[in-house]
């Protein structure tokens, strides 16, 4: 049996597990009810943050509120991604369409190390991708794999009510990880606010050169790229 006959028979398991299925529901409801505020803040054509655009993440919100239909059309995709996975005859195609949103969001919130959603985004990202696995015995059919005439015909065999110990173990030890890495992965942010930034300068090598970072942000509102620079070479003096 050759690795991708036994995965396709783990997760024939999976999706007759009772427990499972409850917690592929709770990835759905809690991934819908991440889209729908912000969706329906952008169709109403309302700002979706009260950050300074000193900020690079208000920066960069107040230039995507300034971009017309665009801003509403983001906002309704949003909002018709989170109602097809909270639908289950259109939860496989709400996780494909919610996942490239959520990916973008996560990347954005890492490049501009905006706190908000700096922990969230990748958690989403990682209940997103359970459910596109989850999801895998209708979205292999479009995947570039060997298949039999009999795979459309495949069903679930049993029913299990045993709890999925090492599944909710192996899950529990990857968001730990993955909240330990997001933590400790950057040296200085930007935080919301001047205040909030100047508290990290306390415990700073370099108080100073922090204090000047947050100036750089949040006074002179230029780049962060620009900002980490000054800081790297004040560093250094």
């Amino acid at each position: 049996m050759n690795l991708l006959s036994r995965f396709e028979q783990a997760h024939l398991q999976a999706k007759g597990n009772r427990w499972l299925r409850y917690f592929t529901v709770f990835c759905r409801i809690a991934l819908a009810a991440g889209f729908l505020p912000s969706g329906f803040v952008k169709i109403a054509g309302e700002r979706f943050t009260s950050l300074s655009v000193n900020h690079p993440m208000g920066n960069y919100l107040e230039a995507l509120h300034e971009t017309s239909y665009y801003y509403t059309f983001i906002g309704i995709v949003q909002v018709t991604a989170a109602i097809l996975l909270l639908i289950p005859r259109t939860a496989t195609l709400g996780a494909v369409l919610y996942f490239p949103i959520i990916l973008n969001i996560c990347i954005l919130s890492l490049a501009v190390r905006f706190e908000g959603s700096l922990l969230s985004s990748p958690l989403m990202v990682l209940a997103n991708l359970y459910l596109l696995f989850w999801d895998y015995d209708k979205l292999k059919f479009i995947l570039p794999f060997n298949r039999s005439p009999q795979d459309a015909f495949l069903k679930q065999q049993t029913q299990s009510t045993k709890f999925p110990v090492a599944f909710f173990a192996i899950s529990g030890a990857a968001v730990f990880i993955l909240v330990l890495i997001i933590t400790n992965l950057f040296e200085i942010q930007p935080h919301n606010t001047i205040s909030d930034c100047e508290i990290q300068c306390k415990n700073s090598d370099n108080p100073q050169a922090c204090i000047d970072f947050c100036n750089c942000i949040h006074v002179q509102g230029r780049p962060i790229e620009k900002c980490l620079e000054a800081y790297e070479k004040a560093k250094k003096k």
